[in-house]
């Protein structure tokens, strides 16, 4: 039979294993940080009736430039955002990947400050460009001086900083986005995936786009929006970086079926947005309960805690797991990710986690 390592594939990408979780179904999915509530009812009929607007004219290509979803986007994030600063794409992966066919490619670099996602290094080798990762401290924060000192040592092309970074919840503070700004000759994109679920919604970089031309700041729906399944992503950034990611994009990259409900979904962003303050009171709440337990869980202002002070995070996965519990184990020793999900799932997980310390 042939196999992977008999075809011609390039090979920088020889030994490299896709990326993915474990998708298993258990009562307790908190794995992926998925936003743990469905679609509320009134969404998904307002979300079926404007794709059901939209189908009649599916023998025709979509609108390419994605006119009202952008303003749909620039509505909702406000701060003076225009259509004309939107971009948009099949998930946050795929923009991500837009920048880097934009920005990068061979012989130029990205540099980030790990642990962060993962997605990362295998978007930079998907466009054949290097990647530069520089460690966090011990609490994985990262401030200004270590910001100008990296940049300084290692001239990247592109720096992405993820805030809140995953898998650890940390936030980066405006100071140092700025010093980032400041300091590189290249592209700094904040990949804001998890903005909403923040402590302070206020402190985004979205109030440094005016100041700063080649900053961009990325979002997605999968979270705040409980729209995972849809796969939309987008950022905000000067005109003139949108026009650079239009060289890139493949032909009506967005279906007018996920324009359509994109829309609609965003029209119900105030309801969609009360879902992720009760997220936030589970995740605190986990925070609270965990420590309490002798557990080190990490601030966070995401929807999901990294939980420190696991002796044996495979054994404790492997427990949760045989309780019917799915978490994250991203290999950061010590230290288990749990994504806040409903009251009743984090009752769950606490539970279980409260049984195994005391074993």
């Amino acid at each position: 039979m042939t196999s992977l390592d008999d075809l011609p594939i390039r090979d920088d990408l020889r030994g490299l294993t896709p990326y993915g979780a474990p998708q298993l179904e258990v009562p307790v999915r908190l794995n992926v940080n998925e936003n743990a509530y469905r679609v509320p009812e009134e969404v998904a009929l307002d979300i079926v009736q404007e794709v059901a607007r939209a189908l009649p004219d599916a023998n025709r290509y979509p609108d390419r430039e994605f006119d009202e979803l952008r303003r749909s986007f620039a509505r909702y994030l406000g701060r003076g955002v225009t259509p004309e600063q939107i971009w948009a794409g099949n998930g946050s992966n795929e923009v991500l990947q837009h920048v880097l066919q934009a920005f990068g490619g061979p012989g130029r670099t990205l540099l980030s400050f790990t642990p962060t996602y993962s997605m990362y290094p295998l978007l930079a080798q998907g466009v054949g460009m290097r990647w530069v990762p520089v460690p966090r401290d011990e609490e994985f924060t990262v401030d200004a001086d270590a910001v100008r000192a990296a940049i300084a040592e290692h001239d990247p092309d592109v720096v992405f900083l993820c805030s809140p970074n995953n898998p650890t919840g940390t936030a980066i503070d405006l100071e140092t986005i700025e010093a980032a700004c400041d300091a590189a000759r290249g592209i700094v994109l904040v990949d804001e995936a998890y903005a909403e679920f923040a402590r302070d919604r206020d402190r985004t970089a979205l109030t440094l786009l005016e100041r700063h031309p080649r900053l961009l700041v990325s979002r997605t729906m999968s979270k705040a929006f409980a729209f995972a399944g849809m796969r939309v992503g987008y950022l905000a950034a000067h005109p003139a970086v949108i026009d650079a990611l239009r060289l890139v994009r493949l032909p009506y990259h967005l279906s007018a079926i996920t324009q359509a409900a994109a829309v609609a979904a965003l029209r119900h962003s105030d309801a969609m947005l009360s879902r992720v303050d009760d997220l936030r009171a589970e995740r605190d709440r986990m925070v609270e309960e965990l420590s309490r337990l002798g557990y080190r869980p990490y601030p966070s202002d995401a929807n999901f805690v990294l939980v420190g002070g696991v002796d044996d995070p495979q054994a404790t996965f492997r427990a949760l797991l045989e309780r019917g519990i799915l978490v994250r184990d991203v290999g950061l020793p010590g230290t288990l990710r749990i994504t806040a999900g409903t009251r009743g799932e984090t009752s769950a997980v606490l539970a279980a986690m409260a049984e195994l310390r005391a074993d």
